[in-house]
């Protein structure tokens, strides 16, 4: 499943570093905060998310970042692999997010893993919404935040869908 805002998809490494900073130049500092915890990134943040997990930008047809999708055994708890996902703030609310995450969770579930994990605030309801469409959740809070489970095993595999 594809979304017709995203002309491709491609695998980040570290040297895509302008790439991402490019990306997050189009998101509001609440919306990175909301994500990431903060209001700025660093090449350094990037190497280590990349030792944990793969992750995938999607690029519009003019070759924009619009997406930025991450998925991987972060907190090392085994069979839970973590999803971290952010969206431009002017392409929120048109499926671009739910379609990544859709795909993040199958590579999720051909690499073994049994559940999805997702920790947002509380308040971010776009993303509360999207996880609990995904497939059964379990919502923990944590004081402002929540950590989202996602069960994968009702997840249909689909041979045909590529990566992020």
């Amino acid at each position: 499943m594809r979304h017709p805002a995203l002309a491709r998809t491609r695998r980040v490494t570290e040297a895509d570093w302008d790439l991402v900073a490019a990306f997050h130049a189009q998101c509001s500092e609440q919306n990175l905060l909301r994500r990431w915890g903060r209001t700025r990134l660093t090449p350094r943040d990037l190497s280590r998310l990349l030792a944990h997990a793969q992750c995938w930008i999607g690029l519009g047809a003019d070759e924009r970042p619009l997406a930025l999708v991450c998925v991987g055994p972060v907190s090392r708890e085994p069979g839970v692999f973590d999803l971290g996902l952010q969206v431009v703030d002017h392409r929120h609310r048109q499926g671009i997010g739910t379609v990544l995450a859709r795909q993040a969770a199958r590579f999720a579930r051909g690499r073994g893993a049994h559940t999805l994990s997702a920790f947002t605030q509380a308040s971010n309801a776009p993303m509360l919404r999207l996880l609990d469409r995904l497939g059964p959740t379990s919502h923990t809070r944590d004081g402002p935040y929540v950590e989202v489970r996602v069960a994968l095993g009702g997840l249909a595999p689909d041979p045909e869908t590529a990566p992020p």
